[in-house]
């Protein structure tokens, strides 16, 4: 199997940390072989207190314990064989994706895709211009313990995401963990939601989706401490309850899922299905803004 040399932009997450771990070490429990990281870039965001505080201990981090060379622009990353997209500003994506699509690589974007419906719709039509390959997925999707719950003879009416939910002063609410369990919900119902509304207090934040067909999805956020993700899913025959198992890390189905994903070029998820996860985002936030009030997304 070649082993595909992957350049990494954004070291201001753990996740770079995690992706090092599954990829580019063998000792590593749940290494996932064949991909390893050689080039990255540190980048960071001024405006975000949570980037610029991490980006030196993860750049020490990777270049250390995994020998990633650490390179001073994304530009030298060129000439790999695919690129992870890692900065945890979703607001920086599109001006970074900007360079990466030139290099004509498969690319994977971490959540947020971006911080705004229109920069993720501008995001998308720069893939399709320079005939790059994308993905875009939370970890959750994928995780065990909350993926693959739907059994072939029922149908899901409503689907619910939960888990903790960090309102930021110097990020877009939803965006920054909200994203999480919208993820959750759309891996179950898929696109097609029609309109959103949401109520929220100083604990707790619901977010009501309506599908055209009438099915509901919902994601609840809490601020009280409940720090782990599940999902309850109501079918024609019974509910379905599960939380994330702790004892898998929840990194390690998403890098086997990059891993098929540089490999074939074709993203596991809908790109509509995607980018409609961002619309719902923009949606819940608008609404959040306006008092509750729906917000349709064939409006935004």
């Amino acid at each position: 199997m070649q082993e595909l040399k992957v350049g990494l932009v954004g070291l201001d997450t753990s996740h770079v940390v995690c992706f090092a771990g599954c990829f580019n070490d063998p000792a590593d429990q749940f290494h996932v072989p064949g991909v390893k990281v050689v080039k990255a870039f540190p980048g960071g965001s001024e405006t975000f207190s949570l980037s610029r505080s991490r980006v030196a201990g993860f750049t020490a981090d990777l270049r250390d314990k995994y020998g990633v060379e650490i390179v001073s622009s994304i530009e030298e990353l060129a000439g790999l064989d695919a690129y992870l997209l890692e900065s945890v500003d979703g607001a920086q994506h599109l001006e970074q994706f900007k360079v990466l699509a030139k290099f004509g690589k498969p690319v994977f974007i971490d959540k947020p895709l971006a911080c705004s419906y229109s920069d993720a719709r501008t995001l998308f039509d720069l893939a399709a211009q320079y005939n790059v390959p994308i993905m875009t997925a939370s970890s959750m999707r994928f995780a065990a313990g909350i993926a693959g719950l739907k059994p072939q003879d029922e149908t899901v009416a409503a689907a619910e995401g939960f888990g903790p939910m960090a309102i930021l002063d110097d990020y877009r609410d939803y965006f920054w963990y909200g994203i999480h369990s919208a993820e959750i919900v759309y891996s179950y119902l898929g696109k097609g939601c029609a309109e959103v509304h949401t109520e929220s207090n100083g604990k707790f934040d619901l977010v009501v989706g309506r599908w055209n067909d009438g099915r509901l999805g919902l994601v609840a956020g809490n601020r009280v401490g409940a720090n782990n993700f599940g999902v309850r899913l109501t079918t024609d025959k019974r509910h379905i309850v599960s939380v994330q198992n702790p004892d898998i890390p929840y990194m390690f189905a998403l890098a086997q899922s990059i891993d098929r994903f540089f490999r074939t070029g074709v993203s596991p998820i809908d790109p509509a299905e995607s980018l409609e996860v961002i619309a719902f985002l923009e949606a819940a936030s608008r609404s959040r803004a306006r008092g509750g009030v729906p917000v349709v997304l064939a409006d935004l």
